[in-house]
């Protein structure tokens, strides 16, 4: 597990295999005292380092509040339930990825490209990601209580729940799987349901007002994210 702090309130956590964000507001504005946000959470088994990860961050995991899951994918909720179940989290997901992660339902498998086949046979096995409740199915536009207001944005195309997090007054977007930056590069992310609605995802996502930036993949853009993510429009193939 590796601790990188992007900015004084936002911590990138790096699993063994998958990326966790914590998010630290001073307080709940309820005189609670300081309420954490987790957005997304590694493959299972990754509940202990992220717990590790947040006392050295130096917040008690006591103060988790909320999960927020930008998408299915295992390496992405895979230690939802565990952490939930620890500590009391509310658990939060797209109306149409709730009944994917409580195991209800099916996953769409993604299109791959040729490219995109080779990169998935090099890529290790990972272990199903436990069922895990959902305590809140949002919808797009929907403002999630951290960081200012932390606006849901619905980015379908990844899989056809996937929400990026914005949050305007900091300036900072929680990008999901719909983007990537990886080796200097930002760029649409792979292993989409559908590439056409993948590619509008990354051009509202560009869009928006964005000074930082964290993806599911990759490093973390701290200042000038938005001209980032404009240049990740400009490589998409055009017609």
């Amino acid at each position: 597990m590796e601790l990188t702090r992007v900015r004084p309130e936002l911590y990138m956590i790096t699993l063994d295999f998958g990326t966790a964000y914590l998010w630290r507001d001073e307080n709940d504005g309820n005189g609670g005292g300081e309420a954490l946000t987790l957005v997304d959470t590694g493959i299972a088994g990754s509940a202990d380092a992220i717990e590790a990860a947040i006392r050295r961050a130096g917040s008690d995991p006591a103060a988790l509040r909320r999960i927020v899951l930008t998408h299915h994918h295992e390496d992405h909720t895979g230690s939802a339930a565990e952490l939930a179940e620890r500590w009391g989290a509310e658990v939060v997901a797209h109306r149409l990825e709730a009944p994917v992660v409580r195991g209800e339902q099916a996953p769409v498998p993604p299109v791959l490209s040729p490219f995109e086949e080779e990169i998935r046979a090099g890529l290790p096995p990972l272990p199903p990601a436990p069922p895990c409740p959902v305590d809140r199915e949002v919808e797009d536009g929907e403002v999630l209580d951290f960081g200012g207001g932390a606006v849901v944005v619905h980015v379908p195309g990844h899989t056809d729940g996937s929400v990026a997090v914005h949050l305007p007054a900091p300036g900072v977007l929680f990008t999901g799987d719909a983007v990537a930056n990886v080796g200097g590069q930002t760029m649409m992310g792979v292993f989409n349901t559908d590439p056409a609605r993948a590619a509008e995802a990354l051009r509202r996502l560009a869009a928006l007002p964005v000074e930082t930036a964290v993806f599911g993949h990759g490093e973390p853009i701290a200042t000038g994210a938005s001209a980032a993510l404009r240049s990740a429009v400009q490589k998409l193939p055009q017609g």
